[in-house]
């Protein structure tokens, strides 16, 4: 578990994005939009909540068989001719990318979408040694050329309008200024990327889904990038996450009914590539990474976060994230999800995280993987009370709260006193800088009488 002295603060990060108030609602109506797109692909399947189930109960039983299933699948895919490599830690993947392309004498790298080695920091690792490395998916290019992470895991510059964009590929990629066009703009884009890809020495993809019963590998892209990027050049070096197996090939369809239609709203990504060894006169490598997983594992808590398939469906629904945009995370898979494996990296970095919910449980309905996401993120805030992770105060406001929850007599005495003051006092007393929940909130108007009076009167008659 790695420990950092920066803290990420979530409030005051997600405050900066909210300033813009225009792009704060336009966010939240774009992935709104996703998530609608998302229910009606989910209703128009009579076995979507069973498909959720079978996912569900694949997922458990290679968390429970995890060993077993990557010794399989290191086993079949050698068979394959494709040589497995382990890494403990982002560190150790990054050296054993850099070093195949270093017995390679690679220059030139295109990268289809990993989210894997964005966790690793991979790019700016292989370009301070020298290396040219060009994401190759469209979102991933346009956030890698504005030197910015990613803000979404499926739509990584959902954050970006159009005009920015056009702007941006005016700067970098010589387009006419003022262009807008997306079918203009992407074509811009598909000619930088085909001189990228043509050029290329070696290509790094993620994995979607590993197939321990195969050896074989599955990835997901609506481009072809990933397609291109590991066919042209002769070396290909896949980079995945150790709870990205799947036991069986029959249980692929499973996964792939469900993964695009939580995603984008669409029935099945537009490209669903399978990979079963090198191309002719090639190598194929792939980089078996732990970095914390294993420890997840060993919580029977949080093991559950594992079954994660990436498809992004908790951002699209959480009322949090889509109103204070991905960055505000600070981590490298943010939203409900992020907020849950980020603290298991590192609890004090993220501590805000698990407090950027508001325990609606949208993000459990949507999961395609039937993860308990709000559960997790209520039992990380205990965590972090046991850690000593609370700011002083809210134990303190937590301590006052439950002193006064335990005396009934107590409770009613303050509750008429604040009824009677919320009625009297002026605006500026109630709204100010001591009370930040007021920043952006009303309360409600104050009712004449109490919840108890209301329950005696109504008994009574």
């Amino acid at each position: 578990m790695s420990h950092s002295l920066t803290v990420i603060d979530h409030p005051s990060r997600a405050a900066k994005f909210v300033k813009d108030d225009a792009r704060s609602h336009w966010h939240d109506e774009t992935l709104w939009f996703v998530r609608v797109k998302r229910d009606r692909a989910a209703q128009a399947l009579p076995e979507w909540e069973h498909l959720r189930e079978t996912a569900s109960a694949i997922k458990a039983n290679v968390a429970a068989n995890l060993a077993d299933y990557l010794e399989q699948f290191e086993k079949n895919a050698n068979r394959l001719g494709v040589k497995v490599h382990w890494a403990r830690d982002a560190a150790e993947h990054n050296d054993i990318v850099l070093g195949l392309l270093q017995q390679h004498g690679v220059k030139k790298v295109v990268k289809s979408k990993s989210m894997l080695t964005e966790e690793c920091h991979l790019n700016p690792f292989l370009e301070r040694h020298g290396m040219e490395v060009i994401d190759t998916d469209l979102g991933e290019r346009i956030v890698q050329m504005a030197n910015e992470p990613p803000s979404h895991i499926v739509l990584p510059c959902i954050h970006w309008k159009r005009e920015e964009i056009g702007e941006l590929f005016h700067q970098n990629l010589g387009t006419e200024k003022g262009a807008t066009d997306p079918k203009y703009l992407a074509e811009a884009a598909r000619a930088h990327l085909r001189e990228k890809f043509m050029r290329a020495d070696a290509g790094i993809t993620g994995v979607n889904f590993a197939i321990a019963e195969t050896g074989g590998f599955v990835v997901c892209t609506n481009e072809g990038n990933a397609d291109l990027g590991s066919s042209l050049p002769k070396l290909h070096i896949a980079c995945m996450g150790i709870e990205k197996l799947i036991p069986r090939a029959q249980d692929l369809s499973v996964f792939l009914r469900l993964l695009a239609r939580s995603a984008t709203g669409q029935p099945i990504t537009t490209y669903s590539s399978h990979f079963h060894g090198p191309v002719r006169g090639g190598e194929m490598h792939i980089v078996m990474v732990d970095n914390g997983r294993s420890a997840i594992l060993g919580r029977e808590e949080f093991r559950r976060s594992l079954n994660c398939i990436r498809c992004g469906a908790c951002m699209n629904t959480c009322p949090v994230y889509r109103r204070s945009g991905g960055h505000s995370y600070g981590s490298v898979v943010p939203g409900p999800i992020g907020s849950i494996l980020a603290p298991s990296s590192d609890p004090k970095k993220y501590k805000t995280l698990p407090h950027a919910c508001s325990l609606c449980a949208s993000c459990t309905d949507v999961c395609p993987v039937k993860i308990d996401l709000h559960n997790q993120l209520l039992t990380w805030r205990h965590e972090l009370v046991r850690l000593g992770l609370l700011p002083w105060t809210k134990r303190v406001a937590m301590k006052v709260a439950a002193f006064v929850f335990r005396h009934p007599g107590l409770y009613a005495v303050l509750g008429k006193t604040a009824r009677l003051s919320l009625s009297i006092m002026p605006r500026w007393m109630v709204y100010n800088s001591l009370n930040p929940w007021g920043k952006q909130r009303e309360l409600p108007a104050v009712p004449k009488s109490s919840f108890r009076k209301l329950f005696r009167e109504r008994k009574a008659k």
